[in-house]
C-alpha cells in the first residue's frame, strides 16, 4: 500500500475557510476558542509554508479586539481574560511579527498578578489553578522579555512538586501524570531554565519511558494509560521527548503513518483518528507533530513554544 501524503493545498484552504461560517451553529459555539483557534490556524500555515494565507491587519486587528482593559484577553471581543487566550494573543502578534501594536506593560501585569504565592498561577481572576497556567504566563512573558516581572524560580519549585514517581507530571501536586501536564512542565522548566538543574538523567530517562509507553499498536500515541491514541499527542508527547532529547524513543515512521492517516484528504484538516470530523486543534497538532518527526516540506517547529522555530529565533533572539 502506497503510504499517504501530506495534502497540504487541501490544509490550507481549510484553514482559510474557517471564519466563514457564521451561518452555521457550531461556529457561534465556538466563540469560546476563538483566538486560539486563530493560533491554531496561524501556526499551522506557517508550518505549511503558507505565512500569508490569512490577512495579517485583519488578524492583528482581531487580536487587539479581544484585550480586556485589565490587560489580559479572552477568547473573543467581550469575553473575560484568561491567561490561555492571553498566550495566543501575544503567540500570534509573534508570529506575524506585531508585537509593537500591543501595550506590554499592561499585559505584563495582568499575567504577574495571576501568580500566587506558592508559584503557581491561576487562569484567571477566580482563582483556578494548573501547570498549564504555569507555562502559559512563562511562555507569554518570555516573548515579551520580561520574565523579571514574576518570581521564577517559585513557579520552578511548584512545577517540581507535580512531578509523581512514575516519571510525569500532573495538573497540581499528587495528581495523575498527564501527557499534556507534561509538556506545560517540561516547557515551563526549559523557558525558566531549570530543567537540567533540577531533572537528573535518572530522572529524565524515567520519564522518558513514560512517554514512550504512550505509543500504541497503531502507532499513534495516547495521553495516558489505558486511553485511545489521538493525533493530538503527536505534538505533547513527542515536544516532551524532544524537549529531553529522547524523539527516538518512540516509532517515528509508525507514528507518522498514523497522522497522515487522519487528514480529510479532500476537505482539509486533521482529526483526532480516522475517520473522525477534523478540526482546527487537531490540525495544527497533527502538522507540528509531522514537522517534529522531520517531515519533509515543513517549517521546523519550536517544541518548548509550538511556534515556527524561526519566529521563536527571531523574537528571542536565539
Amino acid at each position: 500500500m502506497t503510504p499517504p501524503i501530506l495534502q497540504t493545498s487541501a490544509h490550507v484552504k481549510y484553514i482559510q475557510t474557517l471564519d466563514t461560517h457564521s451561518d452555521r451553529l457550531d461556529y457561534h459555539l465556538t466563540t469560546h476558542l476563538r483566538l486560539s483557534g486563530v493560533y491554531w490556524g496561524l501556526t499551522a500555515l506557517h508550518l505549511l509554508r503558507h505565512p500569508t494565507a490569512l490577512p495579517r491587519p485583519a488578524t492583528i486587528a482581531f487580536v487587539l479586539s479581544c484585550q480586556h482593559p485589565s490587560g489580559g484577553f479572552g477568547a473573543s471581543p467581550a469575553h473575560d481574560p484568561h491567561l490561555l487566550y492571553t498566550l495566543s494573543a501575544i503567540q500570534i502578534l509573534a508570529t506575524v511579527d506585531a508585537l509593537d501594536a500591543l501595550d506590554a506593560d499592561k499585559t505584563v501585569r495582568y499575567i504577574a498578578a495571576r501568580q500566587t504565592p506558592d508559584g503557581c498561577f491561576t487562569g484567571d481572576e477566580w482563582g483556578e489553578k494548573d501547570t498549564r497556567f504555569i507555562y502559559c504566563a512563562l511562555n507569554a512573558l518570555s516573548l515579551l522579555r520580561r520574565l523579571d516581572a514574576v518570581d521564577v524560580d517559585a513557579a520552578m519549585a511548584y512545577v517540581m512538586r507535580c512531578r509523581n514517581p512514575d516519571g510525569g507530571f500532573g495538573m497540581a501536586p499528587q495528581a495523575e501524570s498527564h501527557a499534556g501536564q507534561i509538556f506545560t512542565c517540561l516547557g515551563a522548566l526549559r523557558i525558566g531554565g531549570a530543567l537540567e538543574r533540577l531533572m537528573s538523567q535518572d530522572q529524565i530517562n524515567v520519564l522518558g519511558d513514560w512517554l514512550c509507553e504512550r505509543q500504541l499498536p497503531s502507532g499513534g500515541l495516547n495521553g495516558r494509560p489505558e486511553k485511545l491514541e489521538d493525533v493530538c499527542y503527536s505534538w505533547w508527547v513527542v515536544s516532551s521527548l524532544a524537549m529531553v532529547g529522547r524523539v527516538g524513543w518512540v516509532d517515528g515512521g509508525r507514528l507518522e503513518a498514523f497522522i497522515l492517516g487522519c487528514q480529510d484528504v479532500e476537505g482539509g484538516g486533521f482529526a483526532d483518528r480516522a475517520g473522525d470530523v477534523a478540526d482546527v486543534f487537531h490540525t495544527v497538532f497533527g502538522v507540528a507533530g509531522l514537522s517534529l518527526l522531520g517531515y519533509e516540506g515543513l517549517e521546523e517547529v519550536d517544541p518548548v513554544y509550538c511556534m515556527p522555530r524561526e519566529v521563536t529565533r527571531r523574537v528571542l533572539g536565539k
